[in-house]
């Protein structure tokens, strides 16, 4: 049996088994991540671009933009370039690469959802302290702690799966090196370390969900107690593009992982995998876009701008 000292690639789980599905998906594949692309570098773009929305709530939208692209761009392009090309290894670096800054981004993604949820806490419950609670600095802090946990978080994930002896031949399950199905390929009862860090991340993620639950109670209360309708109606359009993204995340992520193992099955395993890595990214822009006046006036006035140059 190989052992993880003489791998020195992976073979990941193809997208499909004919050519032409193959090219099929290459072409998917290339249009969903273009889109992420366009839609998170429009909202990135406006967001730097137009001082009206130097705000704390779309410094974080920045943020979050820049994440998912990040994200997205980790998995996709070499699952197309796999498509393309008619292979499906990837090197035992680029697999520990990948796999690094999948969970990086991922982790820190997660923890900028959660300081966006005190965003708005603060935002509704505290409107008179939002200044002095979410101040520049304050806010630079924040982000800085949520990819900074990103970090830290992938790090000790990525070092101990890969201090792990690996037995189990070197092909993944996934069309990306996903952290389960490497522990697949480790020898028996070696995965012990790396079990008890996973617990700790789930602990860490319900602690999370719990504290964006908690003020989402909060400022439903508060809001309840808006007495004008309009001020009512103002005050859930500012909560619901974030409370939407935040169950898209929680719900593929859920999805992905908590699924009964009686359903398990590589086809499956590929579908709610792609969901989870590739649905947030692209619909994110687009939930955040759909009923912001602020962020469209942005992009209309960034664009009229440049196209009146021309002229």
């Amino acid at each position: 049996m190989p052992n993880s000292s003489s791998i020195s690639e992976f073979l990941l789980l193809a997208l499909a088994d004919t050519r032409q599905l193959q090219l099929l998906h290459f072409w998917l594949l290339l249009g969903i991540y273009l889109a992420a692309l366009l839609g998170n570098g429009l909202i990135s773009t406006a967001v730097a671009c137009d001082h009206r929305l130097h705000t704390p709530m779309y410094f974080f939208l920045l943020n979050l933009a820049l994440l998912d692209l990040g994200c997205i761009s980790t998995t996709l392009p070499k699952a197309m370039a796999n498509a393309l090309w008619h292979t499906r290894t990837i090197s035992y670096t680029g697999c520990a690469t990948q796999l690094f800054f999948f969970l990086f981004l991922f982790g820190a993604e997660y923890s900028l959802l959660t300081i966006m949820a005190y965003d708005r806490y603060v935002a509704i419950c505290k409107p008179l302290h939002y200044g002095t609670l979410l101040g520049s600095r304050a806010c630079a802090t924040m982000a800085a702690a949520a990819w900074g946990s990103g970090v830290l978080y992938s790090l000790l994930h990525t070092a101990s799966t890969f201090s792990l002896p690996l037995c189990q031949g070197n092909t993944v399950d996934q069309f990306f090196c996903e952290i389960a199905h490497i522990l697949k390929l480790s020898c028996s009862g070696s995965y012990l370390r790396e079990f008890g860090l996973v617990i700790f991340s789930i602990l860490i993620f319900f602690g999370c969900f719990v504290f964006i639950f908690v003020s989402y109670v909060q400022i439903f209360r508060a809001v309840l107690r808006i007495p004008s309708e309009q001020g009512r109606h103002k005050a859930f359009s500012t909560c619901l593009p974030h409370l939407s993204v935040v169950s898209l995340f929680v719900t593929t992520c859920m999805c992905a992982y908590l699924k009964p193992p009686s359903i398990s099955s590589p086809s499956l395993d590929l579908v709610v995998t792609v969901v989870y890595t590739v649905v947030p990214p692209v619909m994110n822009p687009i939930i955040y876009s759909m009923r912001n006046q602020e962020l469209k006036d942005a992009l209309r006035k960034l664009f009229g701008d440049r196209l009146l140059q021309y002229e």
